[in-house]
């Protein structure tokens, strides 16, 4: 008896397997407790159900729909960009995902999978399941948790699994020709999802925020972090976690692979002490913060996913450097105009996802190393697959390609968001009652995250001190 197929190969799947499980614990308990530490005291629990919840509703919609939409056949619904905009939607809960994996647009164009679809779905489930609990910042404190459970399978439809088949799945953005040489010879570079995953999300979240309204007034002048020691744990799992978001995604246990994970780790830790850099100098305070390094983390990881395995190492740096200063300008000097400060986009999502995804992507085009190699060839008649930027003398056209595909996703998804949550209005109340909003987890869930002494253990009988 043999317990493998002649196709599956026991490093890849395994490796897979392993890395998309990191990436599942960016989500929970990552993103959860960094949430929850972050926001006030009474939305703690809120915070950390809409998570779970978030969670849980992608991988229904995906075993049942979403993962063909997003990595099958084109559904064909026109001319032009319409006939590869979205994949059909087909079920995967039968045995069929046993079989070796294939994503139809693709095949020929790349390596075949050494691995079942099973384990193809479950590593892009991750994947999309973590995009909706980013975004999930941006509207803390005052959405309708009821809105939410209907809000999050809806957007992962239309929006997500679009995003996908376009970048990924072999769609427009995938087969639109940069005039170069680049991943699968053609197309958008997003090596993890800068643009699927990080600009969607600062869209989605700056949209919903504005649609569905502030937080009480006085929530926003004094949002007190309730928990910073718990935040550091969900911010070092994320950090750590990356390694599966960015070194799984050559679908290889290879040396791109290995490259991946370091870029990811040098380029963070550069746009961290970026961050606090410009905090001790260029801040009111003249201070650094544990919530600016947190900040400078997450652009920094947000910054490489797109380029992970296309730039060398000194490129992830200067990502690192570039995008941790421009976000930061970003949060401190734009995030105070009229615009920014009159949409409640509470955690700032907009800034360290949106804008980090958007400039990674478009270094992508600028740093894309033709030395770092994707996928070897054979030596013969089959070329490495490697991508090249402008500052290597190639193709400055793909600076160009980088940037329609990011007003694709940029203005597909904010009329996705705008479509989906004015549908819901209609029906739903999508901010919260302020008496609702004044109490907060107690009101909308009967718990608290840190119930009074007396609730937990009783009275103290103090009658025999």
């Amino acid at each position: 008896m043999n317990p493998y197929p002649d196709w599956l190969n026991p490093g890849d799947n395994a490796w897979q397997l392993v890395a998309a499980t990191l990436v599942g614990l960016m989500s929970l308990p990552g993103i959860a407790v960094l949430y929850a530490g972050i926001v006030q005291k009474k939305w703690a629990v809120n915070t950390m159900l809409m998570a779970f919840t978030g969670f849980s509703l992608v991988l229904v919609i995906w075993v049942l729909w979403g993962f063909k939409m997003g990595f099958g056949d084109p559904a064909n619904l026109g001319p032009g960009i319409l006939g590869s905009f979205i994949g059909k939607p087909r079920s995967i809960v039968g045995t069929a995902n046993q079989g070796q994996a294939i994503i139809p647009l693709l095949d020929g164009a790349m390596p075949k999978f050494r691995f079942s679809e099973s384990t193809l779905a479950y590593f892009q489930f991750v994947f999309a399941a973590i995009t909706p609990l980013l975004f999930l910042g941006s509207v803390i404190g005052r959405m309708n948790f009821k809105v939410w459970l209907i809000f999050v399978p809806l957007w992962s439809t239309f929006a997500y699994c679009v995003n996908a088949f376009l970048v990924w799945g072999g769609g427009f953005w995938a087969q639109a020709h940069a005039g170069a040489s680049s991943l699968f010879s053609t197309g958008a570079l997003d090596y993890s999802g800068g643009y699927v995953i990080h600009l969607a999300a600062g869209t989605t979240g700056f949209v919903a925020a504005w649609v569905i309204g502030p937080r009480l007034a006085r929530d926003r002048e004094r949002a007190v972090p309730n928990n910073l020691p718990m935040a550091a744990v969900g911010a070092g799992i994320l950090w750590l976690g990356w390694n599966g978001f960015n070194g799984g995604d050559p679908y290889f246990a290879g040396t791109n692979a290995s490259l991946a994970v370091l870029n990811t780790n040098v380029a963070t830790a550069v746009a961290l002490l970026t961050w606090v850099l410009w905090d001790i100098f260029a801040s009111r305070e003249k201070k650094p913060t544990f919530l600016g390094a947190v900040n400078g983390m997450i652009v920094g990881l947000v910054g490489i996913t797109p380029a992970a395995g296309f730039v060398n190492t000194f490129g992830a740096m200067i990502i690192g450097v570039v995008a941790s200063s421009l976000v930061w300008m970003s949060w401190n000097w734009l995030g105070r105009t009229r615009l920014f400060s009159k949409v409640d986009d509470t955690l700032g999502v907009v800034h360290t996802h949106g804008v980090a995804g958007l400039l990674g992507g478009l270094l992508v085009g600028v740093l894309a190393d033709p030395n770092v190699t994707v996928y070897l060839g054979n030596g013969k008649d089959v070329s490495d697959v490697t991508a090249a930027g402008w500052l290597w003398g190639h193709h400055p056209a793909q600076i160009l390609v980088q940037l329609c595909a990011a007003l694709t996703i940029i203005v597909w998804d904010a009329l996705i968001t705008f479509a989906i949550l004015k549908f819901l209005g209609l029906f739903m109340k999508l901010r919260a009652p302020d008496e609702v909003l004044e109490e907060g987890d107690i009101a909308v869930h009967s718990e608290e995250a840190y119930p009074e002494e007396s609730l937990v253990g009783g009275r103290l009988d103090t009658s025999k001190a």
